[in-house]
């Protein structure tokens, strides 16, 4: 893509989006945002954006879109909704969605950009704030080839790998589910295993630091290996709300597949229960806590950096 074309839209500026566009606006890309809450921008107005009004001003006919959000609902709102900008992204207009959304949500979405000659691809990234601010997103990509083809300077610039899911985007989105199922099964497992070490008088950091450096050596159960056994889950880095949010998509794919997951039925109940116990705002990791008290020990207050 040449930094001559039209500025490039990014709408939502939350923990991740924030990052990923600063990153683009440091790389020379032209960018107009938009954000639900106003202030959010203003950082990276002070670094060249230019603000948008609503969703619809921050892309330009034939451009390119980038949206981060929260969920199904707010996605449908800024592209469908009243404000929304599919009607003016018109023909040859590209959309790179980059949120954990529903693939059902996505398949109705490349339907009604292909009615306005425009594209979808889903391009969901794996990886928190701190990585985001990095350009270390691992991304997952799918959609029809020409939108690849204009996405990718800006991938590139945002993320460290980019893998590529073929050509209907919706798969992306259940790669990205069924990984997020993952990295919450391990947050449930490291939860189990350091209620028992500390039932059993075993010092838990000790444990994690062993397993972390040879049988699961890898970021997932290093991070949250850490994270659980030291109770920081404030400030989050992905909140806990979130990841209930997550568990229920994948428990509707699941469905929607016919594909029984009974693992994620677990799962999925243990962040509904730490919800309900008040934690939404926690980060995802303190779905842990259920573990220590189901095992009758003190969950704790959760530390701060």
């Amino acid at each position: 893509m040449s930094r001559g074309e039209p500025p490039v839209g990014f709408i939502g500026l939350g923990s991740m989006g924030a990052p990923m566009a600063a990153n683009l606006l440091a790389a020379g890309f032209r960018l107009r945002v938009w954000n639900r809450t106003p202030g959010r921008a203003e950082p990276l107005v002070a670094q060249g954006a230019v603000l948008a009004t609503d969703p619809a001003g921050a892309v330009e006919p034939g451009g390119i879109v980038v949206t981060m959000l929260a969920d199904d609902r707010a996605l449908e709102e800024v592209t469908l909704g009243a404000g929304g900008f599919l009607e003016r992204l018109g023909a040859d207009g590209v959309h790179i969605s980059m949120s954990t959304v529903s693939p059902a949500l996505a398949r109705r979405l490349v339907e009604r950009h292909r009615e306005r000659g425009n594209l979808y691809v889903a391009a969901p990234v794996f990886g928190r704030p701190e990585m985001a601010a990095a350009r270390k997103l691992v991304i997952c990509v799918a959609g029809e080839e020409p939108a690849k083809a204009r996405a990718r300077p800006l991938l590139e610039v945002l993320g460290q790998d980019i893998f590529d899911f073929g050509q209907e985007a919706p798969a992306a989105h259940v790669v990205k589910l069924a990984g997020n199922f993952l990295i919450a099964s391990a947050i449930e497992a490291l939860g189990e295993a350091a209620a028992l070490l500390r039932k059993s008088a075993v010092d838990p950091a000790a444990f994690m630091n062993l397993m972390s450096t040879t049988l699961f050596a890898c970021p997932v159960y290093q991070n949250y290996g850490r994270i659980v056994t030291e109770g920081r889950y404030a400030p989050a880095g992905f909140r806990l709300a979130l990841g209930l949010k997550d568990a229920e998509l994948v428990g509707q794919a699941a469905s929607g597949s016919v594909t029984p997951m009974p693992f994620a039925d677990l799962v999925r109940q243990r962040f509904l229960a730490a919800v309900a116990k008040g934690r939404s705002d926690l980060d995802w990791a303190a779905v842990a806590l259920g573990a220590a008290e189901d095992a009758g020990l003190p969950a704790g207050a959760p530390r701060k950096e």
